[in-house]
């Protein structure tokens, strides 16, 4: 069974960068469109930034544009998501998703607190 670990969440303050890794094991890596999400408390869920399987063309949402970047290490079987900027509505839990064919995967999340 594919899982998706994230890790590098923690605290950082307004202003801030974080670098958030996505961990994939048991299934074909680079045949998977994948895509971070993330839960701000009181919110529903929504697309940060996706990047596709073949040619790694990426997308973010116009919230982020400029300040996340998102990239993949097929070799590695690791995505990442380079976070600058960061501001307090940055808050949130920020999920892994592998997007394939004939099944998905989530990971459990990784929290991020932007705060002084």
């Amino acid at each position: 069974q594919g899982q998706l670990v994230e890790s590098g969440g923690g605290l950082v303050q307004p202003g801030g960068s974080l670098r958030l890794f996505c961990a994939a094991s048991g299934f074909f890596f680079s045949s998977y469109r994948m895509s971070w999400y993330r839960r701000a408390p009181g919110k529903e869920r929504e697309l940060v930034a996706e990047v596709t399987s073949v040619g790694g063309s990426t997308n973010c949402a116009d919230s982020v544009k400029g300040q996340f970047f998102i990239s993949r290490d097929n070799a590695k079987n690791t995505m990442y998501l380079q976070m600058n900027s960061l501001t307090p509505e940055g808050t949130a839990v920020y999920y892994c998703s592998a997007t394939g064919v004939l099944v998905d995967y989530w990971g459990k999340g990784t929290l991020v607190t932007v705060s002084s």
